[in-house]
C-alpha cells in the first residue's frame, strides 16, 4: 500500500500488518458479495438495478417464434394515416401493397432505434408543410381519408323497421343511465346504482369523470346532442390532468385516451385532442424498464411505476400491456412523435419472438427479465382483450400490419387446440389453461370472445372462414345460455 506521509507519524507506521489487511479484504468482499447478492436475487429490484445496469444491456428472450423464423422482418404498426405530396391523406384499400414509412423499434431493453422502413420524403414533407405547427394530424386531415362520413347518411338510419325499433331501445337504455349518472354522479368516475351516489376510487389516480370522457363518442353517434356539449363542456371545464395518485395505466388508457380519441375523431374539437395529448405524456414512464413491458400502475404526478401487489412476482399483465396498441399508434399520429408507436410496437416485438408454450400466451409476465413468471392462459380475465387489440390492429392499419394478424390467427389456432371444449350439454366454451391442465370454467370477460371471432371471420384463409363463423356463434350462445339459466332477468 502507499499512503500519504502524514505530519508526526513515520511511514512505516501507516502500513497493516499481512493479517490485518486480509482480515479487511475478507470483509470488503463479504460486503460486495451480499450488496450486489441482494440486489440480484431479492423480488423485483428493478429500481435498484436502473442504477447499477447500463441501459443498453439487453434482458433475456428464450427463443424466436415459429413466425419470426418463417417471415421476414416486417413493420410492427401498420400506420392508420397515410399521407401523399401536398399534405393529402388517403387509405389504400389493396392490402397487399407495401406502404414505405419510417418506423423506429426500441429493440428490447436498448435504447438503440433500428430503421425498418424506407424513409418516405413525401410524408415527411406533408409533416413539415401541411400539418398543424409543424406536427400532428389534423382533424380536416383525417377527414380526408374517410370513406363515408362518420355517422352515415341520416345517421345511419336502417330500413328495416325492426332493426329501428331495436335501436332505438338502445338508444333509450343509454339514456336512462345518463340521467341517472348525471342526476347522482355528476363527475364522479362512475355511478353506484344501488346507493345512488358517485364513486371516485383508486384506479384512476385522481382523476375524475371517467363516465364522461367515456361516453363522449356515444352520446355523439346516438344523437344526444343535448347531453354530448354538457358533457364537452364538462371536459373543457373540469377535466384537470394534473393529478398526482396511483393510476391503472390500463384504466386510463381505455377510458381517457380512447375516450378523448374518438371524441376528436369524431367532432374535430381541439379541446380533446389537447387533453389526450397532454395525458398521453404523462403514461410514457410507466414503459421505464429493462424490457420496455410497462408495469401496471403509474402515479400520474411524478411518474414512478410498480407491478400490482397481487401480480405474480412482480409480472405485468398480458390484458394490460396488450391493450395499448390502438390508442398508442394515434397518440403519435396526432402528436407526430413516434415515441408512442415505438413503446407498443417494442412490447409487439417481444411478444412475437419469446418463446410460447403450445403457441400460447401466458397471462403474467416479467418486465425485468422478458420472460413468462407462470403458464397460465386465459381468454377472459388478464388476458382477454390482448387478443382482441390484435385483430382490430390489423383491421385499423387497413390491413396492412401484417405482424398483428399473424400473431392474432396463430394464437386463435393455439386456443381452439387447447383450451375450446364441448361440455356434456352440447355447449361451446373457452377453459383455462395451466401449465398443460385445463381448468374447466369459462369467465364472464371471455365473452366478448364470441365477437372477436366473428370480427376476424373474414380476414382467415379461405377455407375457415364458415369455421370461425359457426365457433363464434356457439361461444355467444354459450354466454346467452349463461345468463338464461342463472335465474336472473337479462
Amino acid at each position: 500500500m502507499v499512503f500519504r506521509k502524514l505530519p508526526g507519524v513515520s511511514a512505516p507506521g501507516m502500513g497493516l500488518r499481512l493479517s490485518q489487511k486480509f482480515v479487511f479484504l475478507l470483509f470488503l468482499s463479504g460486503l460486495v458479495t451480499l450488496c450486489f447478492g441482494a440486489l440480484f436475487f431479492l423480488p423485483d429490484s428493478v429500481r435498484l438495478k436502473r442504477i447499477f445496469l447500463s441501459k443498453n444491456e439487453s434482458p433475456a428472450v428464450t427463443a424466436r417464434s415459429e413466425g419470426e423464423a418463417r417471415d421476414p422482418p416486417r413493420k410492427a404498426a401498420g400506420e392508420p394515416l397515410k399521407v401523399e405530396a401536398g399534405g393529402k391523406l388517403r387509405v389504400s384499400r389493396r392490402p397487399s401493397v407495401t406502404h414505405d414509412a419510417r418506423t423506429l423499434e426500441r429493440s428490447v431493453g436498448t435504447q438503440e432505434r433500428t430503421q425498418v422502413d424506407a424513409v418516405d420524403g413525401a410524408r415527411d414533407a406533408a409533416t413539415r408543410d401541411g400539418k398543424e405547427g409543424g406536427k400532428g394530424a389534423t382533424y380536416e386531415m383525417f377527414k380526408k381519408c374517410l370513406l363515408k362520413p362518420a355517422l352515415g347518411v341520416d345517421r345511419g338510419k336502417p330500413a328495416d323497421p325492426q332493426t329501428v325499433q331495436r335501436r332505438d331501445k338502445v338508444r333509450e337504455m343509454m339514456k336512462f343511465a345518463w340521467d341517472n349518472y348525471k342526476q347522482y354522479a355528476w363527475g364522479k368516475n362512475e355511478l353506484r346504482p344501488l346507493t345512488r351516489n358517485g364513486h371516485i376510487g383508486t384506479m384512476f389516480g385522481g382523476l375524475r369523470g371517467a363516465s364522461i370522457v367515456d361516453s363522449l363518442d356515444t352520446l355523439y353517434i346516438m344523437g344526444l346532442t343535448e347531453d354530448y356539449q354538457e358533457a364537452k363542456e364538462w371536459v373543457h371545464n373540469n377535466l384537470d390532468l394534473n393529478s398526482n395518485g396511483e393510476a391503472s395505466l390500463f384504466e386510463v388508457n381505455i377510458r381517457y385516451v380512447g375516450g378523448l380519441l374518438s371524441a376528436y375523431y369524431l367532432t374535430g374539437e381541439e379541446v380533446f385532442k389537447q387533453k389526450v395529448l397532454e395525458l398521453g405524456e404523462k403514461l410514457l414512464p410507466a414503459f421505464s424498464t429493462p424490457t420496455g413491458i410497462p408495469r401496471g400502475v403509474i402515479n400520474l404526478g411524478s411518474g414512478t411505476s410498480w407491478s400490482w401487489g397481487w401480480a405474480s412476482a412482480g409480472s405485468s399483465i398480458l390484458a394490460e400491456f396488450g391493450t395499448l396498441h390502438l390508442e398508442f399508434v394515434h397518440l403519435s399520429e396526432l402528436s407526430g412523435n413516434p415515441i408512442y408507436t415505438e413503446k407498443v410496437a417494442n412490447i409487439r416485438k417481444l411478444l412475437d419472438k419469446i418463446e410460447k408454450p403450445h403457441g400460447l400466451y401466458p397471462n403474467f409476465l416479467s418486465p425485468v427479465s422478458g420472460n413468462w413468471v407462470q403458464h397460465h392462459v386465459s381468454l377472459g380475465g388478464l388476458g382477454d382483450s390482448f387478443y382482441e387489440y390484435l385483430i382490430k390492429s390489423y383491421l385499423m392499419s387497413d390491413k396492412t400490419d401484417e405482424q398483428a394478424k399473424r400473431m392474432y390467427y396463430s394464437a386463435l389456432e393455439a386456443i381452439e387446440a387447447n383450451m375450446v371444449q364441448k361440455s356434456p350439454g352440447g355447449l361451446t366454451y373457452v377453459a383455462e389453461w395451466r401449465g398443460g391442465v385445463l381448468d374447466h370454467k369459462m369467465g364472464h370477460l371471455a365473452c366478448f370472445s364470441g365477437g372477436m371471432v366473428g370480427i376476424g371471420a373474414d380476414h382467415g384463409t379461405l377455407e375457415k372462414r364458415q369455421h370461425y363463423l359457426d365457433l363464434a356463434a356457439e361461444i355467444t350462445h354459450t354466454c346467452h345460455e349463461s345468463y338464461s339459466r342463472s335465474g336472473y332477468p337479462i
